[in-house]
């Protein structure tokens, strides 16, 4: 799909692939990282096209819509440790409880 596309693009297009790997295993230190090194080749792609042409258009395309899948991830992956957190916190309130109520037989 990168043939024919510039160079910034498809290094940035594969850095889009491993970036959705890393947000569909929660490794959201690895996807900063990555989010971060694909920013600065789209920055250098920018500044040195003087026009976007079909090929390079289909790769930003394909950027995008892996952006969108791996916001969608990290999305889910916030989701899931908001759980986890809401049931630690469910389970030192019934441990209070319990201690409380324990203590006054």
């Amino acid at each position: 799909m990168t043939f024919g596309a510039h160079p910034d693009l498809a290094a940035a297009v594969a850095l889009s692939r491993e970036l959705v790997e890393a947000a569909d295993q929660g490794q959201l230190d690895l996807v900063a990282e990555l989010d971060a090194r694909r920013l600065k080749l789209l920055k250098s792609f920018r500044l040195v096209a003087r026009q976007v042409g079909p090929a390079d258009r289909a790769v930003l395309q394909e950027i995008g819509k892996l952006n969108l899948r791996a916001l969608g991830l990290v999305e889910h992956q916030r989701r899931i440790k908001g759980r986890a957190m809401d049931m630690v916190a469910l389970g030192r309130r019934a441990i209070n409880a319990y201690a409380r109520n324990g203590h006054s037989r």
